[in-house]
């Protein structure tokens, strides 16, 4: 019996230590569209063209989602703008669907350890044909004033993760051979 009490006590440390980097989400009640609009940074309705998932370099998941904006309230001006979100499940991320209109309010956050604005189930974000009560109150949008192209952002954005993946490896086999040069000597 003494013997299983250190056992369950590591083992109550180990999964402790993989749950300490999970958080839960938990949603109280929307706020009003005026006070959403003013704490969000960005407001916008656009069209889903492209999700993916990305990894960061700690080996964090989420969604990297391109838009094409149709209506700007606060904080965009471009054409495309490329929001963050979690995958879902307990992380807050939104479901985002490719072809999909969406009234996104979105912020600057540290979420998903990835720089950038983040939109999350949270917020007053919704598909836009469920959004109308928004749209009455927020009224008439502007329309884009820069035409960008995020694509190729969208595409590459783990460019980064690969060249960090590849210069780890080559510095693994380089200290493997001065090893093997060492023990010849």
């Amino acid at each position: 019996m003494q013997k299983t009490i250190p056992i369950i006590i590591l083992i109550c440390i180990f999964i402790g230590s993989f749950a300490s980097g999970v958080d839960a989400c938990s949603c109280a009640e929307n706020p009003k569209v005026e006070i959403t609009l003013q704490q969000s940074e960005a407001v916008f309705s656009g069209k889903v063209v492209d999700v993916r998932e990305k990894r960061t370099l700690n080996g964090y998941l989420s969604k990297s989602v391109l838009f094409e904006v149709m209506n700007g309230w606060k904080g965009v001006e471009q054409s495309q703008i490329i929001i963050t979100t979690g995958l879902g499940d307990g992380d807050c991320g939104f479901d985002f669907k490719e072809g999909q209109e969406y009234l996104v309010y979105a912020n600057e956050s540290k979420m998903y350890e990835v720089k950038g604005l983040k939109a999350i189930i949270c917020s007053r974000t919704s598909e836009l044909n469920l959004a109308q009560e928004d749209l009455l109150i927020l009224g008439k949008g502007k329309l884009p004033s820069k035409e960008v192209d995020l694509t190729a952002q969208q595409a590459g954005s783990q460019l980064y993760l690969w060249i960090g993946i590849v210069l780890g490896f080559c510095i693994i086999l380089i200290i493997g051979w001065r090893l093997k040069l060492r023990k010849k000597t």
